[in-house]
């Protein structure tokens, strides 16, 4: 790609800058594109004094380039006293530490937070900044963590970290081992306890229950109810007749949920429910049969394993699908 006719293919290049043979990089850095240009520039002011500053000229990346680019520190000293794009400023690995200081007091919380993350603050220094992280806050901006998802020593300083963010950054890598794993899972953040049910293989059947008894129909709990640890055995006599038809639709997920209850659960007030039993292969074949003619239901019934050949033949047919 960095070598493509297409200046498009070359830009897209570019974002695998770091693993760029050295030759492939200077010929970004001179394409005759000037999109490519600077997009390679974007990738080398990391570790260009130079380049940062040319980039700084142009309003359009300059959040971008602070927030990655190599500092010379005029130029990071203009940038805090004019404050410009300081949230952005203040993740830059490069800045200082006077004005890093400088900015853990800035009066915009915003930015006192982003100083909170820095990777090089102990956690003594980090939570005497006065933060405020949002309860929907990921932590997806903590780049040191999500860099270093594979690394046990990065996840043990976030996961063990007093800072909500840095554990919910944590708790985004599928290779925490087993006690990070459990310490996250007793904290009971639930961005923390969502992150994991996405993320991790190994996430404690009482956390998946958790995030789906909150989150009801939402894409978390539905990630969690198909987690492999989510719990089945059991789940027919728990919640066949809960109040809650979320909780009527884990019964179906029970291998000891008879033919009869299965019918039953096919009629369901509630439409997610009776999907479900639609698609259970224990539903009897005459409801099976009723559920694929009922317009909410035909999909799931569709897909139902137990739908004899010849129906399904039929079902083609009808859809003018040729043999």
């Amino acid at each position: 790609m960095a070598a493509h006719h297409d200046p498009a293919a070359r830009r897209g290049a570019v974002r695998a800058w770091e693993i760029l043979p050295l030759g492939e990089r200077s010929a970004l850095l001179a394409d005759p594109d000037p999109e490519v240009r600077r997009a390679a520039a974007l990738g080398e002011c990391r570790r260009d004094a130079r380049l940062t500053a040319e980039l700084l000229r142009d309003a359009k990346p300059a959040a971008q380039v602070l927030r990655r680019g190599l500092l010379a520190r005029d130029v990071a000293e203009r940038c805090v006293a004019e404050r410009t794009h300081l949230e952005a400023l203040a993740v830059n690995p490069s800045l200082p530490a006077d004005l890093v200081e400088t900015l853990a007091a800035d009066p915009d919380e915003a930015v006192r937070l982003a100083v909170s993350l820095r990777p090089e603050l102990d956690e003594t220094r980090r939570m005497a900044i006065d933060f405020t992280a949002g309860d929907f806050d990921r932590g997806d901006r903590v780049w040191w963590v999500r860099d270093g998802q594979a690394d046990p020593e990065v996840l043990r300083r976030a996961a063990t970290s007093a800072h909500p963010l840095l554990r919910r950054a944590a708790a985004q890598s599928p290779h925490l081992p087993p006690d990070l794993l459990r310490l996250l899972a007793r904290f009971e953040d639930p961005v923390v306890e969502n992150l994991l049910g996405i993320h991790h293989p190994d996430t404690p059947q009482e956390v998946l229950m958790r995030v789906f008894a909150r989150l009801g129909g939402t894409f978390s709990a539905w990630m969690a109810q198909t987690h492999p640890r989510f719990p089945r055995e059991g789940l027919a006599a728990r919640y066949a007749d809960h109040p809650d038809g979320h909780y009527r639709r884990l019964a179906v997920r029970d291998p000891a949920a008879t033919p009869e209850l299965i019918e039953r659960l096919s009629h369901d007030p509630v439409v997610w429910t009776r999907q479900a039993a639609a698609g259970d292969p224990r539903l009897p074949l005459h409801r099976l049969r009723e559920a694929l003619h009922t317009p909410e239901l035909a999909s799931s019934a569709g897909a139902n394993p137990g739908l004899p050949e010849d129906e399904m033949a039929i079902v083609l047919d009808r859809a003018g699908v040729p043999a």
